[in-house]
């Protein structure tokens, strides 16, 4: 009996489960997840609109250099007493109707346009860098959703691992009553014990079923049905360690590569060129403008030319440059300069910023691998310690040298520090794999 029912316990406690053992129409890796809700995360979709709405503005401000062109048609009737071509006034009534034609085009505006052209364009790089922010982020927010489910699966694991060894006893515990080698108590109590059991297992069940919810609504899902992730094949840390960079080995190479870094370093280059801008209302503006015009003109009780005769005769061209000299505008133009200053300011505090974040961010994940990592190795330490303590109260068990209560004890914390041990391993896999993000890996494990 003793030697069946360790071999019954050594089968179950591998990743065995009703979520693993339940047919799924697919099971998805870390990675599909990931480019999964890239692709269909609304966030992203948006963001990506940002992107094109900078590049429109790119356009436009390149496009600032061209002429503008534009036409115009008039019709003007005037009744009663006026100035006639005579100097003298009566009543009449005259009609009027214009055409014209006419153009500009800006030939110096103090560096305006070129650094406005120049500053759009920072503009859209830095939006295309908080693009890739935003897709990383929703990787780690997928990363996190999809361990949790491994906590929570492995967590149901050991519950349904007690129930099946509460139904053993149960079994051999009912054979013991019946050759009066156990008492009625006793059968009660192992049964009290396994419907413990079983509820504790269907609440880690429902567990399971939200956290896998939580990840099909981020995935943008319609529903979490025949969904399931690959669970990882698990290693010891020997098998999982690699040499882990300093912290600060990990930030040099962070600020070379993360989107966050590079979108406000991009902010902060283009505060030169908002500062310039504001600087160009200083100097003088040259505009070149040209057009064309014509009208006819008829006053009642005098005879005129026909329409097309006037509008031949009318016909005339212009052309013409302006310049535009800047003298005083009530210090519009000095307090936009200061104002675009202050605004270089904050945004050099936003880098630093956020440099500080992300290298409190990476502090963190380095610990946190660092903790992970001594966890698992203890609770390596504490399965070998708990299995042999389980063996010997199971012995003395079935011997009548010990009661159920410390039979269940020692059952129970062997199996959660089994539970532990995948737990510790799954923490140190994903905090092995955020460290190698940082480092600019794909994120996976």
């Amino acid at each position: 009996m003793k030697k069946l029912f360790l071999i019954s316990l050594i089968g179950l406690i591998g990743p065995m489960g009703p979520m693993s053992l339940s047919a799924q129409s697919r099971q998805w890796s870390l990675r599909e997840c990931c480019d999964y809700a890239v692709a269909h995360n609304i966030a992203i979709k948006q963001q990506e609109n940002a992107c094109r709405q900078q590049e429109l503005q790119v356009s436009t401000a390149k496009n600032s250099r061209l002429p503008n062109l534009s036409a115009s048609a008039g019709q003007n009737f005037s009744f009663g007493r006026g100035l006639t071509a005579q100097n003298t006034y009566s009543n009449t009534n005259t009609s009027s109707t214009s055409f014209s034609l006419g153009t500009s085009m800006p030939i110096f505006t103090g560096f305006q346009i070129p650094n406005q052209i120049k500053l759009s364009e920072l503009n859209l790089e830095a939006a295309t860098a908080d693009l890739e922010k935003a897709k990383n982020d929703i990787r780690m927010q997928v990363a996190q959703s999809y361990v949790q489910i491994l906590y929570d699966m492995e967590i149901a694991d050991v519950a349904h691992r007690q129930i099946a060894i509460d139904s053993a006893q149960v079994v051999r515990l009912q054979a013991f009553v019946k050759n009066g080698k156990a008492s009625e108590a006793e059968l009660s109590q192992q049964k009290a014990t396994l419907a413990n059991s079983r509820l504790t297992a269907t609440q880690a069940d429902n567990n399971t079923r939200l956290a896998i919810l939580g990840l099909t609504q981020l995935l943008e899902l319609p529903s979490p049905e025949g969904f399931s992730i690959v669970r990882p094949v698990l290693a010891g840390v020997d098998g999982l360690a690699v040499a882990i960079p300093s912290p600060d080995a990990i930030y040099s190479e962070a600020l070379g590569i993360k989107p966050e870094i590079a979108a406000q370093q991009l902010r902060l280059k283009g505060t030169e060129h908002s500062i310039k801008i504001a600087q160009a209302a200083n100097l003088p503006t040259l505009s070149l403008s040209g057009g064309l015009s014509t009208n006819y003109y008829t006053t009642s009780g005098f005879k005129s030319d026909g329409f097309a005769t006037q509008l031949k005769n009318n016909f005339s061209q212009n052309i013409g440059l302006n310049l535009s000299i800047p003298i005083f505008n009530r210090f519009q133009t000095r307090n936009n300069i200061r104002n675009a200053r202050i605004e270089q300011e904050n945004q050099q505090l936003k880098l630093d910023n956020t440099k500080k974040t992300l290298y409190k961010e990476i502090q963190q994940v380095y610990y946190n691998t660092l903790n992970a990592q001594t966890k698992e190795k203890s609770s390596e330490e504490a399965v070998l310690s708990t299995r042999d303590a389980f063996q010997l109260m199971q012995a003395k068990y079935e011997n009548g040298k010990a009661t159920i209560t410390e039979f269940n004890e020692a059952k129970n914390t062997y199996l959660k520090s089994e539970s532990d041990l995948v737990q510790a391993r799954y923490e140190y896999l994903y905090q092995t794999a955020l460290l190698n993000f940082y480092r600019g890996k794909e994120l996976n494990f």
